[in-house]
């Protein structure tokens, strides 16, 4: 599996900012945790010999607030289970998608001091990941 896939290039992330900011966003996370946590030499956690998924928990439980305060949550959460049509070497730890009622909300999540802190839990045990930006649609009962 290619790896680096961590944070955005400044590339995507002007691209995310040069959407719509008011309409909802629904963004669809893909996550695959490191088998140990790679911490800053100056963070606390450093060589306390956390695993990915450790570490993973620690983004979740302190940025909870944070996406809370901004009316986020998580929409959907799923088991990944195998690939049907894609790249044979991609698998995924996490699967879900979180709403955001604005990028403007989601903008503010990345700002916010206390996501900073606890994005680095999330820099230190994510081996690589996919976060795509969608808007809602009409359902509907057929594809396309």
């Amino acid at each position: 599996m290619s790896a680096g896939h961590v944070n955005p290039t400044r590339a995507q992330f002007e691209a995310f900012k040069a959407g719509d900011r008011d309409a909802p966003v629904e963004m669809l996370n893909l996550v695959r945790l490191r088998d140990r946590a790679e911490y800053p030499a100056d963070h606390p956690l450093h060589g306390a010999g956390l695993s990915g998924a450790e570490a993973y928990a620690h983004y979740g439980a302190e940025s909870a607030p944070v996406l809370a305060k901004l009316g986020g949550a998580i929409l959907w959460r799923g088991q990944y289970q195998t690939m049907l049509i894609g790249p044979d070497d991609e698998a995924w730890d996490h699967v879900f998608v979180a709403r955001y009622p604005s990028a403007s909300a989601f903008l503010a999540m990345v700002k916010d001091p206390d996501y900073a802190r606890a994005v680095i839990h999330r820099t230190a045990g994510v081996a690589t990941s996919r976060l795509i930006r969608c808007g809602a649609a009409e359902p509907g009962t057929s594809f396309g």
